[in-house]
């Protein structure tokens, strides 16, 4: 599948556990003049699609879909969360198209002279293989305490559901590993907006911007 356009300006990848504020990251690199690539919010929006749910329709059945014949996300996410082989027939479905729309708005980007790069905000960035559309991935630490905080508090989940959605990624350690940076997201958004501060301006030096 074809890659973004040569450019000097940076694609960055956010990598990290769930609940590590990866979005929040990409808000500050927003902030910065990045175009924002948000892949979950894709995937999400992929849902509405005619053709994606009449896949899921033929796979899981009408119990996944809401009374107004839409996916029910919660409904999906119970069943494909419960079973990797299930998980991974979602995938079959969605990552393609995911993976399209990415390439769309990231070419789209970086054709921008408003823009001084791109942020790619992508939950399974390396689980899908998407980090070959970028020319940096940082990873967003955060200790696991914290991170089930959040998840509890913003979405509500469980400890069990969130330990079973974790353990259907890359763990942690190969994830950080895979990464040219590391950023920490573990207090609030001010030391994690001077550390972006910071960074940002050294991956342009890489890519050759400044």
């Amino acid at each position: 599948m074809a890659k973004p356009p040569a450019s000097r300006k940076p694609v960055i990848g956010l990598v990290g556990g769930i609940g590590a504020g990866k979005s929040t990251a990409a808000a500050e690199f927003a902030a910065l003049g990045c175009a924002r690539v948000d892949a979950d919010a894709i995937g999400h929006d992929l849902l509405a699609d005619a053709d994606v749910a009449r896949h899921i329709r033929a796979r899981w059945g009408g119990a996944v879909f809401a009374p107004d014949g839409r996916v029910d996300r919660q409904a999906l996410g119970s069943v494909v969360f419960a079973d990797a082989a299930e998980l991974a027939a979602l995938n079959r479905i969605l990552h393609p198209r995911i993976r399209r729309e990415m390439n769309r708005q990231i070419t789209t980007a970086l054709r921008d002279q408003a823009t001084s790069g791109v942020v790619v905000d992508a939950a399974v960035m390396l689980e899908a293989g998407w980090d070959d559309l970028c020319t940096h991935l940082v990873f967003v630490s955060a200790p696991a305490a914290c991170r089930y905080e959040r998840v509890a508090g913003r979405r509500g989940w469980s400890h069990g559901e969130w330990k079973r959605r974790e353990k259907s990624q890359i763990s942690l350690d190969t994830k950080a590993a895979r990464c040219d940076y590391t950023i920490d997201n573990h207090s609030s958004v001010s030391p994690l907006r001077q550390q972006i501060r910071r960074l940002f301006p050294r991956i342009c030096v890489d890519v050759g911007l400044c």
